[in-house]
């Protein structure tokens, strides 16, 4: 590895520059500045292969129970944020505000790349250990950003893309960074799109959790984004004093400081007429003008959470979430968009919903299954229990005994000091969700049988069973009857499991897909302006195949939005992917093959010079040409023909 900075008699040869022969690249400031700290701060070499820094067993348990609340809450969005990425080679990755790795999840094609550069639990990863890299040069910029292959500092680790995002507490002091890493040749702006957002609904969980002892106003422009991503929330004590705000908060009300200042000043409603919303009206969405400009804000407030000692924190824990993720779930008529067969679906499962019937959801990887689930839960009688959620797919199989049926303290090595309650008994009164329930081990379906037949569990070195009761519903995009043939799943379970089967239809397949597009679009873009989508753009991701189901049309919504200018999006801002035929065996995107037969490159040709004419306008030339849009679209995709990048 070269390097256009270079340190010569003591001093920095500054540049913006480096990389090896031709292949230089632009380098940002904060890059350089990283360097420079490298180099004058820290008398690092770059060549040197510096031993990995791991904090002792004893100091990283320390920092994990010290940090124990936000390790809880990351937990899951980073669990949602490798299911996002996962096959893409990435690690997603947990640190505190020393840079030490707090929490570690890891995708299998890049286990061997993680051993070698020392991305694990207990690493230090500041820029003094580790120099220019995704999370310690984040800790110092404190925003989000991407250190890519050669602008890491150490030629050990410029195999490794890193997309890094700070989080932050309440008062605006830097906690911790999440980071996503991974050996992508390009620099991936929608990994950091996610790898931001996650953190962000990090930050508003803790924010939350640390404040709960306060009034909570949460308030958007919009009353249907409140309880999502771009909410703003507000901490106030009794006496209307300000005293915590998130960032969405300062951003909507433009304003970069308000701890301190009285709750009067900020909005036109009287203290106790806050208190008393509070009270009487928690969570219904009022509206709300600010003191300053007169906008209008719809808002909804919260009273402080009764005190719970310590050995009731776990369950504390449960109830402030649980609620949380049930109101952001949407009940089954909000999963009526105009398919046939999700209608069937909706109407099935409403006339078994106060009947103890289990559900199994059938259907491919990202089709929708767990928000299906949700909605069922949320429909039914014990929609304010808790919704408790298990992926058998993600959890190692040494964990997930653990984690279902719980454990007593001290019953096994590593176990916590208050044992835990498992999440069968924490879906008492509610819902318990086994997703992939294909992958549960074997001898685990024995246990879970006992469970769902007897409704107690056993913990973990304990004797004593506890009294459940729960809706099951599980989900699975496997054949269960060929693995019940090849004896990698237990017959009674499934028919235990499977009290009533539903399918769950592809996006591909489904007769609302330009209803769905447009309903996740209004979802991801909670926090911003009214973003708009150009009708050539709509098309296009209407005929795509989508092999990745709603998943992917989550995640490409989500980095259109985040990427998009003018609250803009049109033909040419779509990823290559929506452009070509996606789907052959071994699941990699095919393009399809230009023509070549005489008049197929003829109409191809003619096509293109329509199309550069009208500036890539679809509409335009298809009205020219006297054609549908949809007709122009099939010819586009026959002939591979995509707009200039």
């Amino acid at each position: 590895m070269e390097f256009s900075t270079n340190k010569a008699h003591g001093g920095l040869v500054t540049s913006t520059v480096r990389g090896c022969g031709t292949n230089a690249t632009p380098v940002t400031d904060c890059i350089v500045q990283s360097w420079k700290r490298c180099l004058d701060e820290y008398d690092l070499d770059p060549e040197r292969r510096p031993e990995p820094v791991l904090v002792d067993r004893s100091d990283l348990k320390e920092r994990q129970e010290k940090s124990r609340r936000l390790v809880e809450i990351a937990r899951s969005e980073m669990t949602n944020l490798y299911q996002q990425v996962a096959g893409s080679g990435h690690s997603i990755l947990l640190t505190d505000h020393d840079g030490v790795v707090l929490n570690y999840v890891g995708d299998p094609m890049f286990t061997n790349t993680a051993v070698k550069t020392a991305l694990q639990t207990g690493a230090v990863w500041s820029e003094k250990t580790q120099g220019t890299n995704g999370m310690g040069t984040c800790l110092v910029e404190k925003r989000p950003l991407i250190i890519h292959q050669d602008e890491h500092f150490f030629t050990k680790n410029t195999r490794l893309t890193c997309s890094a995002a700070p989080i932050f507490d309440p008062t605006g002091e830097l906690v911790a960074v999440l980071d996503a890493s991974g050996e992508s040749r390009q620099a991936q702006q929608h990994t950091m799109v996610l790898v931001n957002m996650s953190a962000q609904l990090i930050e508003n969980r803790i924010f939350l959790c640390k404040m709960r002892d306060n009034y909570i106003l949460r308030f958007h422009s919009r009353p249907e984004f409140i309880s999502t991503l771009g909410e703003g929330v507000i901490a106030f004590d009794e006496t209307g004093r300000i005293q915590a705000a998130n960032r969405s908060a300062l951003f909507q009300l433009d304003m970069k400081d308000i701890i301190g200042r009285p709750f009067e000043e900020l909005f036109n409603l009287r203290t106790n007429n806050a208190l008393g919303n509070a009270h009487n009206q928690a969570m219904v969405p009022l509206p709300l003008r600010d003191a300053s400009q007169g906008r209008r804000f719809y808002a909804s407030f919260q009273p402080p959470n009764p005190d719970i000692s310590a050995k009731r924190q776990p369950a504390r824990s449960a109830r402030a979430f649980v609620p949380e993720a049930v109101r952001e779930a949407p009940t089954l008529e909000g999963l009526e968009f105009g398919d046939n067969r999700m209608r069937h679906n909706i109407e099935r499962a409403k006339k078994l919903l106060e009947l103890d019937i289990p559900f199994i959801l059938l259907g491919e990887t990202g089709t929708g299954k767990d928000v299906f689930a949700n909605a069922v839960h949320k429909t039914s009688s014990r929609a304010s229990k808790p919704f408790v959620a298990v992926n058998c797919a993600s959890l190692p199989e040494t964990l997930i005994e653990s984690e279902l049926f719980g454990y007593r303290p001290g019953a096994f090595t590593g176990a916590s000091k208050e044992g835990s309650r498992g999440k069968i008994a924490q879906a008492h009164g509610g819902t318990l969700f086994l997703d992939e329930i294909g992958d549960m081990p074997l001898h685990l379906q024995a246990r879970l049988l006992r469970v769902l037949e007897e409704r107690e569990v056993i913990p973990l070195g304990s004797e004593t069973p506890i009294k459940v009761d729960i809706r099951l519903i599980s989900a699975t995009h496997q054949n269960l009857q060929l693995q019940i043939e090849d004896g990698s799943f237990r017959e009674d379970l499934f028919y235990r499991l499977n009290g009533i089967s539903l399918q769950m239809p592809p996006l591909r397949d489904r007769e609302d897909r330009r209803a769905l597009i447009q309903h996740i679009m209004k979802l991801e873009s909670a926090g911003q302006d009214t973003v708009i989508i150009a009708e050539e753009a709509l098309d296009a991701l209407e005929h795509y195949e989508w092999p990745g189901n709603m998943r992917q049309l989550r995640n490409i919504m989500r980095t259109l939005i985040g990427l998009c200018d003018n609250n803009s999006i049109g033909l040419d801002d779509l990823p290559e992917e929506i452009f070509c035929d996606c789907g052959d065996d071994a699941g990699e995107p095919r393009q399809r093959a230009r023509p070549s037969n005489p008049l197929d490159i003829a109409e191809r040709d003619a096509i293109i010079r329509e199309l550069e004419a009208a500036h890539w306008n679809v509409t335009r030339v298809a009205t020219k040409l006297n054609i549908s849009r949809n007709t122009l679209y099939r010819k586009m995709k026959r002939y591979d023909i995509k707009p200039p990048r």
